[in-house]
């Protein structure tokens, strides 16, 4: 996504400065500071903020800002976003048509809007199928592919464990893979997985890992648009884009 940015940034003019925070929002704020003490044009942020405190200072800065993969739903900003509810539902449907009912689901942060969506559509697709939503099946871990090995082996060495697991995104779901071949279960003939985002990293694996693609190329070209939009004063309101995402199968997932 950041790469979709700074290519069609480039196209227009415009030079990219990536500050990675990993979700550590003393360093979101620290560079939001920088950037805009070094008088930035506009910033464009993928925030890991539960609330909306920090983005509430930096408009009254005046400065051009745009959200990207992030819903801020209280407050007038550009933002370009995937329908997080439609991929969780798309995800949880593939494996509820494969014929699997004891199906788990690893989120990073309920507290985190995209996280809550991909988990309501997961629970809308059980619903459909008539499986009961149990919440011992829904999991928090931290963003990354160690949190979601620990908290699959959890799910996995229970009394009951999960035949499928969603992963609600791909460094999660790669951790459940790791999970299972630790445990000695085979993927995706002991446990189905599927993730989100259809990173690269969905493409290396073994087996290759079904995941729910967000279309990062058009997300990066439209929030682009909206950035610059908003910086030469060619846009007169403030827009939310929400994508469709599209589920991608690969050989992480089977039949019961």
């Amino acid at each position: 996504m950041a790469r979709s940015i700074e290519d069609h940034a480039q196209e227009l003019g415009y030079s990219l400065v990536i500050c990675s925070t990993d979700n550590d929002l003393t360093r979101e704020e620290r560079y939001v500071n920088v950037l805009r003490q070094k008088s930035a044009d506009g910033i464009i942020i993928a925030t890991g903020a539960r609330n909306d405190a920090m983005m509430k200072q930096l408009m009254k800065y005046k400065l051009p800002v745009a959200v990207i993969a992030r819903e801020m739903p209280l407050l007038a900003v550009d933002t370009v976003l995937v329908d997080d509810y439609l991929g969780g539902y798309l995800a949880a449907s593939h494996l509820t048509g494969l014929g699997h009912r004891n199906i788990a689901v690893i989120a990073e942060d309920l507290a985190v809007m995209s996280s809550k969506e991909r988990v309501r559509g997961y629970r809308k697709a059980l619903e459909e199928a008539g499986i009961p939503y149990d919440e011992n099946l829904v999991a928090v871990s931290p963003f990354h592919v160690e949190g979601g090995k620990a908290t699959a082996k959890e799910l996995l060495s229970g009394s009951n464990p999960p035949s499928a697991i969603f992963g609600c995104n791909d460094l999660l779901a790669i951790g459940v893979v790791q999970a299972a071949r630790e445990l000695g279960l085979r993927v995706p003939e002991d446990v189905s997985v599927v993730g989100f985002d259809n990173t690269v990293l969905a493409t290396i694996i073994d087996p290759p890992l079904t995941s729910v693609a967000q279309p990062v190329q058009q997300m990066g070209k439209e929030i682009v648009q909206l950035i610059t939009g908003e910086i030469d004063g060619s846009k007169p309101s403030k827009q939310r884009l929400v994508l469709l995402p599209e589920l991608v199968v690969r050989g992480t997932t089977s039949a019961v």
